[in-house]
Parts: C-alpha cells; sequence; structure tokens
C-alpha cells in the first residue's frame, strides 16, 4: 500500500501550483504512460492496477522505474480520468532551455495565450507530427503539463520541447536572427499564395480573441487558411494542421 503521505504528495500534482513546486507531471494511461517510458524524460514513480502491471512491466524495467500495484481506489484518487483509472506516472519536467533562435530549414510554433487544454496538447501533437521538434508558449497559455494536456498529446509531449517565455521578446530575438515570422489570424492573405521560406516561426493565437495586439505590432507576414466555405471559422489546432501542412509543401524539393 502507498503511504497517506505519499498518496497526498502525487494527488497534489492535480494541481498547477504543486506541479511548479515540485517540477513534477502526471502521465496517465497505457499509451501515454509507454510513452514516457520510451523516452529520456525522467520516470520517478509508477502505480498501476494488477492487469496494468503486467502490461508496463518490461518497460519500467528497461527504465529501472519500479511499479507499485495498488487498489482501484486509491489510482481513482491518483488519477484525473473519469473512468479506467490503471496507470499514473509521476515524471519529472525537463530542465527549461535557454533561447535559441530557429535553425537553418527549422519551423518552430509560437503559441499566444492559447487556453483549452485538447487545443494545447493537440498543437504539441501536430507539431510532432509534422517533425517540428520546439514549441514556444506565452506565460499566459494553459500549463502544458496540465493532466488534460498531457493527455490529448498521446505521447508527443516527451519528443517536443515546449518553452515558455515573453513571446515578443522571443519573437524579435528570431527575427533578430534572420528567421520570418508568420502569424496566424483570418484576415491574413492566402497561406496557398505566401512565399513560405525558413527558418521561421508559425504563431498562432487565442481561441475567441486570436492574436494580442503587441504580437500584431510585430513586422511579419499575416497568413490565412482560406475559407471556402460557410464554417465561422477553425479553432487553433485545425488551423495550425492546415497551415503546416503548407510549410512542409513548399519546404519539398521540386
Amino acid at each position: 500500500m502507498i503511504s497517506k503521505a505519499e498518496l497526498k504528495r502525487v494527488c497534489a500534482l492535480q494541481q498547477k501550483k504543486y506541479r511548479a513546486e515540485s517540477q513534477r507531471f502526471l502521465v496517465q494511461g497505457r499509451k501515454v504512460v509507454a510513452e514516457l517510458l520510451a523516452s529520456a524524460v525522467r520516470a520517478e514513480s509508477v502505480f498501476a492496477s494488477e492487469e496494468a502491471a503486467v502490461f508496463i512491466a518490461e518497460a519500467a524495467r528497461r527504465k529501472s522505474v519500479s511499479v507499485q500495484v495498488l487498489p482501484q481506489h486509491q489510482l481513482d484518487r491518483i488519477g484525473t480520468l473519469e473512468a479506467g483509472n490503471e496507470l499514473v506516472a509521476v515524471a519529472v519536467e525537463p530542465e527549461p532551455l535557454a533561447f535559441r533562435a530557429p535553425a537553418a530549414g527549422e519551423l518552430m510554433l509560437a503559441l499566444d495565450d492559447v487556453r483549452d487544454p485538447r487545443n494545447m496538447g493537440g498543437l504539441v501533437r501536430i507539431a510532432d507530427w509534422f517533425g517540428l521538434s520546439r514549441v514556444i508558449c506565452s506565460p499566459d497559455c494553459i500549463d502544458v503539463y496540465n493532466p488534460k494536456v498531457v493527455g490529448s498529446t498521446m505521447g508527443s509531449i516527451f519528443r517536443v520541447e515546449v518553452r515558455r517565455a515573453s513571446l515578443a521578446d522571443e519573437l524579435t530575438r528570431c527575427a533578430a536572427a534572420g528567421a520570418g515570422l508568420f502569424l496566424a489570424s483570418m484576415d491574413g492573405a492566402s497561406v496557398f499564395e505566401a512565399k513560405l521560406a525558413r527558418p521561421s516561426v508559425l504563431v498562432l493565437g487565442n481561441e475567441s480573441h486570436g492574436l494580442s495586439e503587441t504580437l500584431r505590432a510585430l513586422d511579419a507576414t499575416v497568413i490565412a487558411v482560406p475559407r471556402i466555405g460557410q464554417a465561422e471559422s477553425l479553432n487553433v489546432a485545425m488551423a495550425a494542421a492546415a497551415l503546416c501542412s503548407e510549410f512542409v509543401r513548399q519546404a519539398q524539393p521540386r
């Protein structure tokens, strides 16, 4: 059985305050815990049902992490899923890295005030899908280690570097280093007609309000996914996928 003190400590990681203080976060479910154990991110502990412990045993052994079998009522306290809390790990946040301008040929994502956990998780997953290794988040974005965000990334959080910083400062420094800045906005020019040179940074804004005025004031190219039908809008993750697809297409040899 897990001690009361340990149970309290792990449960506290459901809250942003304690994640920040401890530099730890929760990873849940067979798919995402398996991705954690296959990654370079440090796993501190794993809690599982008897069945899930068998499933994860070999991956945990290779990572040199012990698996502690718990009764379901304790797993339900530790986990945040509405149902199916059978496998929960505690991971250690990677050390934050210093500013690095985009390298030659690199595309990065920058996220301004993205608040929805599924959008944030989807954006990290999209970055991973298109081979983008870095995402910059403004300070007012949702915590990328929120359990819903981690789950929504489906393991991409362990392959994509996510850095929190002042976007205006970061983007200005990126531009000074020679990177192109592209702002995603419904009032922008068609992405299919823009020249998407790299290195570059694609900047996406808040789900309801779009980009802040501070970012709109930057010397940047404003682009959009052109609307053909009658839908009011695309959510930020949908727009990111469409825009990244065009960035990738234009980067292909012709």
